[in-house]
């Protein structure tokens, strides 16, 4: 279906530089596995993000949250944040379940930079600020996008989703 083939489709709108990284940096053979998730309670309302990075038979789990925020911020903000983590030109097989992050990323991004940030309405892109630094992120790795049904059982993305809770939790403490 459609899942396979956005998973195989590259990504034209950060390919040059993010071939010029991988052939520069020539980053380990094996990537690191991410899950991320974004929870909200209310939307807008307080948020969470989670992240879980594995690499090996090592992991590494983030989370956060914000008082007043979306979904679909707290979606980005834990690819952003996963991302960032990371310190060197990578190999990243970036799971989400997501539709926003997912089409954003490998559909709809190239567009809206061709049109200075705008939707082919004309209407300004809403959360420009998170798309932008992603963009930004992502150019410096090498990522394979992968898209996950939530909540069907897939461990990772269950980690994730945990994490995005934890993060709704930890908001004023």
């Amino acid at each position: 279906g459609a899942r396979h083939q956005a998973r195989r489709r590259p990504l034209p709108h950060v390919h040059d530089a993010r071939r010029q990284v991988t052939h520069d940096h020539a980053p380990a053979a094996k990537p690191v596995e991410i899950y991320t998730d974004g929870a909200c309670k209310g939307n807008p309302g307080p948020g969470g993000w989670g992240a879980l990075l594995t690499f090996g038979g090592e992991e590494r789990e983030m989370f956060g949250g914000e008082a007043q925020t979306t979904n679909n911020r707290m979606e980005l903000t834990a690819v952003i944040e996963a991302l960032a983590a990371l310190k060197r030109p990578t190999r990243v097989v970036l799971h989400t379940d997501s539709q926003y992050v997912m089409k954003g990323i490998t559909e709809w991004i190239r567009g809206w930079k061709a049109k200075g940030w705008r939707t082919a309405s004309k209407e300004p892109v809403k959360n420009v600020d998170l798309w932008t630094r992603l963009d930004e992120l992502a150019a410096g790795h090498h990522v394979e996008w992968r898209w996950v049904r939530g909540h069907s059982g897939h461990h990772g993305n269950e980690r994730a989703d945990a994490l995005a809770n934890r993060g709704v939790a930890s908001i004023g403490r």
